[in-house]
């Protein structure tokens, strides 16, 4: 019996031992089965609700993480977010140094020139912000000669360069630009919707939203135009997250209603 259990045990260590070597031998061949892609996403992490720090635990939040999250997991990718200011994000992609970048970036025709678009993915517009006991400008058209705050590089920024004689300051972060409306160092904030709506929901009830919304944008995810194996993915990724209803979970979770029909995806001609 002695000799049996002997020869079972030896059996046993030898073959851990050969499986031992065989993973030694793919490590050290570089093969990694079971690893995932690892895939670098840019963001302006300052863009509630869309990217921002939870201020309790210091991770990463927002409509677009959560649609990173929900892409990487369909794709089984690993991802790292790579925070950076939003007029670096397109110079970043151009270099290759990410392979994609969630940012709420409205898709443009001067940016599809340097980058490469997903399917839309959030319908959005150009919002007009003021104090609240501000009761001389109330939408776009009072804008004329004033002091205008944008965040740099933004379709917000370029809105607010076509109003006759206006002031602009670009700002490094829309958080920067509604301080300097706070604090009384420009008219207005010219930003997108669900942004400047979601800072005065947080408490800020000393501005308001004046007017109507002077644009309609669409957001979609950049990609470098010499990654077009990621763009593909992502947009698989996007009508498979649309079809099995985790697109519209995630946009309930941050705008309290149901997502658009078309989103993600292409509007109608309509």
């Amino acid at each position: 019996m002695l000799v049996v259990l002997a020869l079972a045990v030896a059996g046993c260590g030898g073959q851990q031992a050969k499986d031992k070597g065989q993973d030694s031998a793919k490590a050290s061949s570089g093969q990694q089965p079971t690893a995932k892609p690892k895939i670098l996403v840019a963001s302006d992490t300052a863009y509630a609700p869309f990217e921002f720090q939870d201020p309790k635990t210091g991770k990463y939040v927002g409509f677009d993480m959560d649609l990173i999250e929900a892409i990487a997991e369909v794709n089984n990718w690993d991802y790292e977010i790579r925070s950076m200011n939003f007029d670096g994000i397109v110079p970043a992609l151009q270099s290759a140094s990410v392979d994609l970048a969630i940012s709420a970036m409205t898709i443009t025709e001067k940016r599809k020139e340097q980058v490469n678009f997903s399917l839309p993915y959030y319908q959005s517009g150009q919002c007009v912000a003021v104090k609240a006991s501000n009761n001389t400008i109330k939408g776009f058209d009072d804008l004329a000669g004033k002091k205008i705050g944008v965040q740099i590089a933004t379709t917000g920024a370029d809105e607010a360069r076509k109003i006759p004689g206006a002031k602009i300051t670009d700002y490094n972060t829309i958080n920067e630009a509604f301080m300097a409306l706070k604090n009384g160092n420009v008219d207005a904030v010219v930003n997108d919707y669900p942004v400047t709506a979601y800072f005065i929901q947080q408490g800020n009830k000393d501005v308001k939203i004046v007017g109507d919304l002077r644009t309609s944008e669409f957001y979609g995810i950049a990609v470098p135009k010499s990654k077009p194996d990621i763009l593909e993915k992502v947009n698989s990724a996007l009508k498979t997250l649309k079809e099995n209803g985790n697109y519209a979970e995630i946009y309930k979770k941050w705008f309290g209603k149901e997502p658009p029909e078309f989103l993600p995806g292409e509007p109608s001609a309509n």
